[in-house]
């Protein structure tokens, strides 16, 4: 019998806006993803069409997030762990273990887990993982970028650039902005009102 082995990766830990994002996959030992690897190494063209075959070939996929309300309230860590436990909980099928990008496992998971640093480059399923969450991810930021054009979050999809610090200081911060980050933190303390 196969065993049914899940991937599991975040995106979305560092920026100063929005959601965080993980994936769960469960990929069949047939699948076919050529050039397959960590997100961060692949153009945004070949991580979309990487999503769209992930989605198609895997036998159980999810996709989850913790708001900027839950970031707030848990720290980006635990906003994290939630994210993961959501995915991998949101599975169509129970896996026989879970292998999860990085150093720390969610706490009071069902199924069997392993961390395993750097496994977005080394671990099938945790790359397919890395795709879905930082695609699912980047589409909020072309939503958020629709809705307030002067912050160019389509360009640096939430990361503290120079461009995006430029923003926040001219317009303030949004609601989707994360108030804890530090570069959020000082727009607010010095008396920016949320949009």
């Amino acid at each position: 019998m196969t065993l049914l082995i899940a991937g599991v990766d975040e995106a979305g830990r560092g920026p100063l806006v929005g959601s965080v994002f993980a994936a769960a996959v469960i990929l069949p030992q047939d699948y076919d993803l050529p050039g397959l690897t960590d997100s961060k190494k692949l153009s945004e063209k070949k991580r979309d069409s990487l999503a769209a075959a992930i989605k198609e070939q895997a036998l159980a996929w999810h996709i989850a997030e913790a708001s900027v309300a839950e970031i707030a309230e848990l720290n980006i860590l635990h906003a994290t762990m939630l994210a993961m436990k959501r995915a991998i909980n949101g599975l169509a099928c129970v896996p026989d273990k879970v292998l999860i990008d990085g150093n720390r496992v969610p706490k009071d998971l069902a199924v069997n887990a392993e961390a395993v640093i750097k496994g977005d480059s080394s671990v099938a399923q945790i790359s397919a993982a890395s795709v879905l969450a930082k695609t699912a991810r980047d589409a909020q930021m072309y939503v958020l970028a629709e809705r307030f054009p002067q912050y160019g979050f389509e360009k640096h999809k939430g990361y503290g650039t120079a461009m995006h610090l430029a923003a926040l200081q001219q317009y303030g911060a949004l609601p989707e902005h994360r108030a804890a980050f530090a570069p959020v933190a000082a727009i607010l303390k010095a008396g920016e009102s949320l949009l």
